[in-house]
């Protein structure tokens, strides 16, 4: 019976990889759900030989009431965009600065719209899939993707023990519509858009209900340790090898000219796909570059996507309303007639700032361009001045705060007006608290922002400090609160004081300290104490903190109410310091030297290497300069790089002569 279930499985496997990947049936409908029936009543006998990777399991059925947040192994980083031929001459000059004079070949690959996913396999089963969330942490979606049938359960062939895999999921044209049909016969409101629709899919609780709708996976990355692979166009191909559904529509391009008729041909036929698309993607095809490259704070360097020029639509301009933020900054908002752009409507546009509005001379009941920039966020473009009202007046800029009143003030070089009345306006407060509370600051589980408002209106919290002394008695009274979510707030407000010090520096909402940043102080300085005292000159002699960033910190620290915040945090716990743990593996031998790492190492992974660099008070740079000290040079390096140091002095070691520094 075993080796029926497992002819069975085996079969189900290649006529799934033929229909929903390679769209090539090699038998009937009927002939698949008669084997699937047959399965699923071995499989019902003899639950012994149970296989979670089974193609029966596709149905779904499995209830999820609260999504589990992971963390990424490999962070899930956004990209850059491009939107000109410039932009991207650009982008290559900057890789050919950091490579060295190498010639730089690249993969194009078409920009699918729909939802981030990453799969993790092991041993060639699927055992995990994860939503992009914040690229730091996702929410494990693995019952509702094990659905979709373009996703394999068990691969095929020599594949790695451990990746992950990183795609989209979307959902074709055809599928879509045949949906909507569905909703509009039964009296139902018909979803606005394949991309959110295939996002919000992906967050049912009832997985059999994911499995009735038409989703796709395509996939177009892979991240692990010992890969085999040496190209970006060649994992691709072993991708398609070992089951996944990888799109044929990619280029090798050896100039930015190829890359160019790529995008520019494509950008007619994409109205031809069955998904949508909203650009093409460059990437560097030598993963070794890739690696050289490195990231920035949020992208890869070695990745680009450009993006197809902008849907724009006209509509009126209602009324203009303003916004004051958590740092007290003022954005104008204009207020639309709603129009649907990009498969979404729009109400709603930034006007960014004062000289904006001016620049456009932008006034209510202008008839106004609006397109969404990126595709993401609307933004007002122009203004059809031969459909301006004879009765138009200029818009006049606000003087006062529109929620305190107070007046409010502009220094010299800033785009925007800020309100000043730091400790009592109320969107100033609240924004404080739920930047504090938010996923890269202190991940607080069981609150949310419209919490925050209600407890701030009900006089609980007037700073993040407040927090802590909350009660389940304080909270229960409230409005759409009952005693589970009470509990999970009080109870994610507790586990808070376990995040780590750079974490709790980024989210005391320090101006211009992002988390970046944050990460740079808590290194430097260790402890809050430390940063409260370190004057203006130590500040800006830190790893890029200019004199903006250390005058913001200053202020932060003059300001009594910020001490007093700081020393009740202290006293519930909150980690005010990088821990002894951390500490340990820390030291200042390489204080003062800068690094650059290049080629393939064989006891460090790059990244290993990097991170030791740092952890003892050394500094990685981006590429060659009279201030590199060291290069360290692997196997494979570029002979340019190696040419360039020689020329600037710059000493070359090996990976052992850097480790027998550290000792």
């Amino acid at each position: 019976m075993e080796a029926r279930i497992l002819e069975l499985r085996k079969e189900l496997r290649e006529h799934n990889y033929n229909y929903y990947v390679l769209d090539n049936p090699t038998i009937s409908d009927f002939e698949f759900d008669m084997k699937l029936k047959e399965l699923q009543e071995l499989e019902a006998k003899h639950p012994e030989y149970h296989d979670p990777s089974s193609p029966s399991l596709r149905v779904g059925g499995m209830i999820t009431k609260n999504f589990e947040t992971v963390v990424h192994e490999h962070r899930m980083y956004s990209l850059d965009n491009s939107y000109s031929k410039e932009d991207l001459e650009d982008w290559e000059k900057r890789i050919q600065r950091n490579l060295g004079d190498v010639p730089v070949a690249f993969t194009c690959e078409l920009k699918y719209d729909g939802a981030s996913i990453s799969i993790t396999y092991e041993n060639g089963k699927l055992v995990k899939a994860v939503t992009r969330g914040d690229g730091i942490q996702g929410d494990d979606v693995t019952n509702n993707i094990k659905t979709i049938k373009s996703v394999p359960l068990q691969l095929k062939g020599d594949y790695p023990e451990k990746f992950d895999i990183r795609g989209e999921i979307v959902l074709p044209f055809d599928g879509f519509l045949k949906m909507n049909e569905e909703r509009i016969a039964n009296g139902e409101e018909p979803y606005m858009n394949p991309r959110n629709t295939a996002s919000g899919s992906l967050k049912l609780q009832d997985s059999s209900i994911v499995a009735q709708r038409p989703l796709d996976c395509l996939l177009y990355s892979i991240v692990g340790r010992n890969l085999n692979f040496e190209t970006q166009f060649q994992m691709l191909e072993k991708a398609r090898e070992w089951g996944f559904k990888v799109p044929t529509v990619a280029k090798l391009c050896k100039t930015t000219t190829e890359v160019m008729a790529f995008i520019e041909e494509w950008d007619v036929k994409r109205h031809e796909l069955p998904y949508e698309t909203d650009g093409v993607v460059i990437k560097v095809n030598s993963l070794q570059y890739q690696e050289e490259l490195g990231y920035t704070a949020k992208a890869p360097r070695w990745a680009m996507a450009y993006k197809f020029k902008a849907e724009q639509v006209f509509t009126v301009l209602n009324e203009i309303t303003y916004q004051v933020g958590r740092t007290g900054a003022i954005t104008p908002v204009a207020n639309l007639e709603p129009v649907l752009l990009a498969g979404t409507t729009v109400k709603r546009a930034s006007l960014h700032n004062a000289d904006q509005i001016e620049k456009l001379d932008i006034r209510v009941g202008d008839t106004v361009f609006v397109e969404k920039g990126g595709e993401i966020i609307p933004k007002i473009i122009a203004v059809d001045l031969t459909k301006r009202p004879a009765d138009s007046k200029p818009t006049e800029y606000i003087h006062e705060c529109p929620e305190c009143g107070t007046p409010l003030t502009r220094t010299a070089g800033d785009a925007k007006h800020y309100c000043p009345n730091e400790y009592g306006c109320p969107p100033q407060i609240t924004g404080r608290i739920q930047h504090y509370i938010s996923r890269k600051a202190m991940d607080i589980e069981g609150l949310g922002g419209e919490t925050v408002e209600l407890l701030f209106k009900e006089g609980l919290i007037n700073d993040y400090a407040d927090l802590y002394q909350l009660t389940k008695e304080d909270i229960l009274p409230l409005e759409r609160m009952a005693e589970k979510s009470a509990e999970n707030l009080i109870k994610g407000v507790a586990e808070s004081v376990k995040v780590p010090f750079e974490r709790v520096l980024f989210a005391l909402g320090i101006r211009y300290v992002g988390e970046t940043v944050a990460k740079k102080l808590a290194k430097a300085y260790k402890n809050i104490d430390a940063l409260k005292e370190a004057p203006l000159e130590h500040l800006t002699a830190v790893d890029e903190i200019g004199e903006r960033i250390a005058q913001s910190v200053i202020q932060f620290f003059a300001n009594e109410k910020n001490l007093d915040a700081i020393e009740r945090l202290r006293r519930y716990g909150v980690q005010m310091s990088i821990s002894a743990e951390k500490l340990q593996n820390q030291t200042n031998i390489l204080q003062g030297n800068t690094f650059i790492v290049s080629g393939v190492f064989e006891q460090l992974g790059r990244d290993e290497l990097k991170k030791k660099i740092e952890d003892n008070g050394g500094k990685v740079g981006s590429s060659i300069s009279s201030k590199t000290t060291y290069l360290v040079a692997g196997d494979k390096m570029g002979p340019s790089k190696r040419a360039k140091a020689e020329k600037l002095g710059v000493p070359i070691i090996t990976e052992q002569e850097f480790l027998n520094m550290l000792t």
